[in-house]
């Protein structure tokens, strides 16, 4: 749960506001959070199925063959990794910071901007007082996990605390202060269906996409987990039902505060990231804004020490089935966990937090869906086919419903948007680029497609 929460929700409400143009908005937060149970349910029976670490390169490999069309998927599935898993702990990372600027007005500064073109790539950099704190953010994440699991585990607990105390405190200003008449107040036409609320939905999608995942965190740590047919579905199913009231009410609550008209106005500035702030200080005064964005920040750490722990067991899982580069299956001597993995992973979520947060969003999740989840979502029915006599703690409700529904839902976001080709770039190149590398390693050491009969 403080996977998911992190501090997406705090800073994306009104850019859902402005992408709809209204309150209806809340549309976008509702077939989102039916969208994400469509997934988890994907996630749970896979994750009880094949439990260990790595999550989808296990389910992939497996699902598409571990000697064939599975080993080259896999793998792109970890080299999709090493740049979204990164992206990812930098969204939280830029995400804490912007927050800070809500109490420290000079992290706004700008040491350096501009926009680069590379080719059929567009890159923003932003250089600001900011950026040196979120980098610091990101250090301080890999010090806080360069330990064993059981010391993380507890920390992970205090950190949850906090999250809930957080998301409490907004829900409570926003119901007891809550005005009906301003949350409903719909602008004509608000679900007229033309192309315009279709490219609005998606975009909003897009957006409520990032901030529900993280439910399937709990897959790549499969094999740190007692009892994983069991409680690996009880931990992705809860966690979206829950968080996912937690969200719509939220939202409902801020919307009956602040007019929805302000708040697509300030998603055109950087004011869009105090939205929890701006609602405390009109309902209890300043000193609870300023109490509330320290919450927010608190928030935004445990999402990314959260994030960074499950992913940074991908790359080691991988590597240690000898299908990526093996200086990641390298483990603490003393404290065994993956320590190469986590650092790299740190390393590269560093590059990042210098990247504008909405392209780091757009990115990760366009990526993301290119390169595993769609895969995936097809992958669990090819599963079903193929190994029916497989073992399933966990069986998917309503099959294949929830399957294809993902899948189209992926569709939908990848393509009902304005603008939707530059992310797809991103996505492309990075994907030629893993096969690429795939094919020559595979060569090297005659692997598939190159191994002979008897060598496969």
């Amino acid at each position: 749960m403080i996977d998911m929460i992190g501090v997406g929700p705090f800073i994306t409400i009104p850019l859902v506001v402005a992408a709809m143009g209204g309150p209806q908005a809340m549309l976008g937060w509702i077939l989102g959070a039916a969208f994400a149970m469509c997934d988890g349910m994907i996630w749970a029976e896979l994750g009880a199925a094949m439990p260990g670490s790595g999550g989808s390169y296990r389910y992939l490999r497996e699902i598409y063959g571990p000697q064939k069309l599975g080993r080259l998927l896999s793998f792109l599935f970890v080299w999709q990794v090493s740049f979204s898993a990164p992206l990812s702990v930098a969204s939280g990372c830029i995400g804490l910071a912007r927050y800070a600027a809500f109490l420290w007005p000079g992290l706004d500064h700008v040491y350096y901007s501009r926009e680069l073109h590379l080719g059929p790539l567009q890159v923003d950099l932003l250089f600001t007082r900011g950026t040196l704190l979120s980098i610091s953010v990101c250090a301080l994440v890999v010090f806080l996990l360069y330990r064993q699991i059981t010391a993380i585990g507890k920390l992970a607990k205090l950190l949850g605390v906090g999250v809930m105390f957080a998301i409490g405190l907004v829900i409570f200003a926003g119901v007891t202060h809550f005005d009906r008449a301003r949350a409903f107040s719909f602008p004509p036409n608000a679900f007229q269906l033309n192309d315009g609320f279709f490219l609005g939905l998606g975009a909003a999608m897009l957006v409520t996409a990032y901030v529900y995942w993280g439910y399937y965190n709990v897959c790549f740590i499969g094999d740190e987990i007692k009892d994983p047919g069991r409680n690996i579905p009880r931990a992705v199913i809860y966690s979206i039902l829950v968080v996912a009231a937690i969200y719509i009410v939220m939202n409902f609550s801020i919307l009956g505060v602040i007019p929805w008209q302000e708040l697509i106005q300030s998603a055109k500035t950087d004011s869009h990231f105090f939205v929890a702030s701006t609602l405390m200080q009109r309902t209890y005064g300043m000193l609870a804004a300023d109490i509330i964005s320290v919450l927010i920040m608190w928030t935004a750490f445990s999402g990314v020490f959260s994030l960074l722990l499950g992913y940074s067991r991908v790359p080691y899982a991988a590597a240690l089935d000898g299908n990526y580069f093996k200086a990641f299956a390298k483990v603490h001597p003393r404290f065994h966990f993956p320590h190469v993995s986590l650092l790299a992973l740190g390393a590269v979520a560093m590059a990042f937090c210098f990247l504008r947060l909405a392209d780091v969003i757009a990115a990760l999740v366009v990526i993301r869906i290119m390169i595993q989840f769609l895969i995936q979502a097809i992958g669990l029915i090819v599963l079903r086919v193929r190994r029916p006599d497989l073992p399933r703690p966990f069986k998917m409700w309503f099959y294949p419903v929830p399957a294809i529904i993902a899948a189209i839902g992926f569709l939908f976001v990848l393509f009902a948007r304005p603008n939707f080709t530059k992310e797809i770039r991103y996505g492309l190149i990075i994907l030629v680029a893993g096969i690429a590398i795939y094919l020559v390693r595979s060569f090297r050491r005659r692997e598939w497609p190159f191994a002979s009969p008897d060598e496969a």
